[in-house]
């Protein structure tokens, strides 16, 4: 991949981040009011938030890589 082809898609990567983080906290903000709660689902979007951050570490120390001085 080039170099805007990997910036291109750690914005999106990005913006899916904080839609799960919009989701989750919706979703837990309902979970409180009720008591038939979607744990799972809640469960699952962490899930998926973290590889998406795995994701994003990855592209971002490919686009910065680490400069021994």
């Amino acid at each position: 991949m080039t170099e805007q082809e990997l910036r291109k898609k750690l914005e999106l990567l990005k913006t899916e981040h904080r839609d799960l983080d919009a989701a989750i906290a919706a979703l837990t903000d309902a979970a409180r009011g009720s008591a038939s709660a979607d744990m799972l689902q809640i469960a699952r979007l962490k899930k998926r938030k973290l590889r998406l951050k795995d994701q994003i570490a990855i592209i971002e120390d490919t686009l910065l890589p680490d400069i021994i001085a």
